[in-house]
C-alpha cells in the first residue's frame, strides 16, 4: 500500500527488453533521485507513476523493476527515459498523509487543460466512462502517483472531466509540472469508493 505522497522525482536510465518479441516486457533501471535506498530490499515495492514495482536489483543510488506488457500496456510513463514519481510501501509506522493508494492503475486519463491560476495551478482531466461513477467533489484520486483532491466533476458522453487544484509545493516536487494538453496520466480511483461499489451491488442482487 501506498499513500500518493511523492517522496523524490526519479528517472528511468534506461529499458531493456526481457525477450525477443514485442509481447516480452522491460527492465527498467531507475536513478532514485532523493529517494533513500538503504531501508529498500531486493523484492520490495516502490511506485513509479503511480504503479506497483518490485525492486529486482539495487545500488546504491538506483534500483531495477521488470515491467511487464500488461503493465506497459495500461501505464503511461513507463516505456521511455525519462522522470518519474516514486514511493517507497507504506510502513505501519507512517503517516497516512494522501489516502489509501493500492499501486494498480485503474486507467488513463487525458489531460485537457493545465495552467496557471493565482499562485496555484488548475489542473483538468478527462476520465474514461468506466472511472466515471468513482470521482466525486472532494473526493480523491490518484494522478501518476499524486494524491489528489476533486474539485470539479462534470460528465462528458465519454466519460467526465474532473479538475483539481495543484498548489507550488506540488508542481514542486512531482512530475505535474511537466504535463500539457493531451498528455496521457495514469489514474487510481479511490479503494474505498471500489468497495462501497461492490457493497452496493450485492445489496441490489438480494
Amino acid at each position: 500500500m501506498f499513500t500518493g505522497i511523492v517522496a523524490a522525482v526519479g528517472r528511468i536510465t534506461s529499458i531493456t527488453p526481457l525477450g525477443n518479441t514485442g509481447a516480452d516486457g522491460v527492465r527498467l533501471v531507475i536513478d532514485a533521485g532523493g529517494l533513500p535506498l538503504a531501508d529498500v530490499a531486493i523484492g520490495d515495492s516502490i511506485a513509479l507513476n503511480g504503479a506497483c514495482m518490485t525492486v529486482v536489483t539495487k545500488a546504491e543510488h538506483e534500483f531495477a523493476v521488470d515491467v511487464s506488457r500488461e503493465s506497459l500496456n495500461r501505464t503511461v510513463g513507463l516505456d521511455q527515459p525519462g522522470e518519474v514519481n516514486l514511493e517507497k510501501a507504506l510502513t505501519l509506522a507512517e503517516r497516512l498523509g494522501g489516502h489509501l493508494v493500492s499501486g494498480h492503475v485503474d486507467g488513463l486519463g487525458v489531460v485537457r487543460r493545465f495552467e496557471p491560476v493565482g499562485e496555484s495551478w488548475e489542473l483538468v482531466v478527462e476520465a474514461p466512462h468506466d472511472l466515471a461513477k468513482y470521482l466525486a467533489y472532494k473526493g480523491s484520486i490518484v494522478v501518476n502517483g499524486v494524491s489528489l483532491t476533486v474539485n470539479r466533476v462534470a460528465d462528458t458522453a465519454s466519460g467526465c472531466e474532473f479538475s483539481i487544484n495543484l498548489i507550488p509545493h506540488t508542481i514542486e516536487v512531482t512530475t505535474l509540472k511537466h504535463l500539457q494538453p493531451g498528455a496521457k496520466v495514469n489514474l487510481e480511483i479511490d479503494l474505498i469508493a471500489r468497495y462501497v461499489e461492490r457493497m452496493l451491488s450485492l445489496s441490489q442482487v438480494d
